[in-house]
């Protein structure tokens, strides 16, 4: 990964990760009221608000790991490649999950019939992102395969 690539991926993971934080905030704000008056889905609320977490850790993460990749000459090729597919992977998986979250809300909200089509489109990025990932994702260099961890 070329490290002007490298230090795309990192804003774009880092601003992902912003925008999770602030549908976060949206969440609690307007969605709190009504969990605590009891007019929403408890358990539904606060899985949502758990994959609302989990999506922005993986963004920040993945900003980590692009950071890493974007090193130049700290790091070798294997090291950065390394980095590199990590980033990929948590970055899919915030995005998987950033993507799921309003199902969550809708079914929350008891908004059943919308929130069944948003969770069919869901399942349907799923099965794209799974199938069309390996293609996209950063290559592994001959070194990479033997290398278990970056120092």
């Amino acid at each position: 990964m070329g490290d002007d690539l490298a230090a795309s991926n990192v804003n774009r993971s880092y601003s992902l990760a912003a925008t999770s934080i602030a549908i976060f905030t949206f969440m609690l704000i307007f969605l709190y009221p009504r969990f605590a008056s009891g007019e929403i889905d408890p358990l539904l609320f606060q899985a949502t608000l758990v994959v609302m977490g989990v999506a922005t850790f993986s963004f920040a993460l993945a900003s980590f790991h692009y950071y890493g990749a974007s090193l130049g000459s700290r790091i070798d090729d294997a090291g950065r490649a390394v980095y590199s597919r990590r980033g990929d992977r948590l970055w899919l998986l915030g995005c998987i999950l950033l993507f799921g979250d309003p199902g969550l809300i809708l079914f929350s909200v008891r908004l059943l019939v919308v929130g069944s089509v948003w969770f069919a489109l869901w399942l349907g990025y799923v099965v794209f992102a799974m199938r069309h990932f390996p293609r996209v994702q950063t290559a592994r260099t001959s070194s990479s395969r033997d290398e278990a961890r970056p120092r």
